[in-house]
């Protein structure tokens, strides 16, 4: 893969790349750096040199490392899938990747097992054919790739975002207002609590864009169904915007707060809805809808 540096003179290596590459841990792309996986007009670089313009960087993902995570059968729901790539329904509660504290039971066992091992590597020993994650307690669509070509390809149209396109559905406490807005803010890490995410003041975190609709609201929990169409792939994106409009996710264990409603659903009330984008071998394309939770029926009923 070469890359042709075009924008950010003077930025350091590790942080253009993880831009551009953004499956790619920038503590990987370090890794890669130091092992003359990536090179800069042919040369050996390290991680915090500046980019300039004009460069070219030449970059190679080595064969992943045989996973030491086991194979498991568990069960997934298959939207569509082919030879370079699985579009899959994630149940609420699955993680996607083995981490602490997750070492196996996770959506990359269960693809060992249904892929018999024929995932793309670009993702890592932790990650083969991960090409963007949905959180623990996020349902819905989420496409593996099975083949490198369709890993690299994928990988572009979710950060260029020319083709890519990202529909979900959430449930929040509190109306947010407008009921019809875009957001647009930069998200990074919280200044106190590393493990949140919160809108940061610029030149800080990244530009975050969500349109966002209130669909249906529920006056006696006070709650409402709001549509949500993603234009960046930020960490806890949809979360972190609707809480600075005052609006929680219902069920939200980071940045909610528990409802005094009783028969609420408990879960995180977050669903990746449809998913939109051009095969990356065919170029033909593919529209996926996940069927809707039946916890959102509710305030679906309350649309009619």
């Amino acid at each position: 893969m070469e890359l042709r540096v075009e924008d950010l003179e003077g930025e350091r290596l590790d942080a253009w790349l993880a831009a551009k590459l953004p499956d790619l841990s920038r503590s990987r792309l370090q890794t890669l750096i130091k092992d003359r996986d990536i090179l800069v007009d042919g040369r050996q670089a390290k991680p915090r040199d500046p980019v300039k313009l004009g460069s070219l960087i030449s970059v190679i993902v080595p064969d992943a490392i045989p996973l030491e995570a086991p194979a498991q059968d568990i069960p997934l729901d298959i939207l569509f899938e082919d030879e370079d790539l699985v579009v899959l329904n994630k149940a609420p509660g699955m993680v996607v990747h083995p981490a602490p504290g997750n070492p196996d039971g996770t959506l990359v066992n269960a693809l060992l097992h249904h892929c018999k091992g024929k995932l793309s590597g670009i993702g890592g020993v932790e990650r083969p054919g991960i090409v963007h994650r949905l959180d623990k307690d996020t349902s819905g669509c989420l496409v593996v790739a099975k083949s490198d070509a369709a890993h690299q390809s994928l990988v572009t149209q979710f950060s260029e975002r020319s083709t890519m396109e990202k529909i979900y559905l959430a449930v929040t406490m509190g109306v947010p207002k407008p009921a019809k807005d875009t957001i647009f803010s930069n998200i990074g890490r919280h200044p106190v609590n590393r493990q949140k995410m919160a809108v940061v003041n610029p030149p800080g975190g990244k530009a975050a864009i969500t349109d966002y609709e209130v669909l249906s609201i529920d006056p006696s929990s006070l709650t409402a169904l709001v549509l949500c169409h993603l234009h960046t792939g930020r960490t806890h994106q949809i979360r972190v915007h609707l809480l600075s409009r005052n609006a929680p996710l219902l069920g939200d264990p980071i940045y909610g707060k528990p409802s005094k409603h009783p028969g609420l659903p408990d879960r995180l009330m977050l669903h990746a809805w449809k998913l939109s984008f051009n095969h990356p071998i065919t170029g033909i394309r593919h529209d996926f809808e996940s069927p809707i939770p039946p916890e959102f029926q509710p305030w679906l009923d309350l649309r009619s």
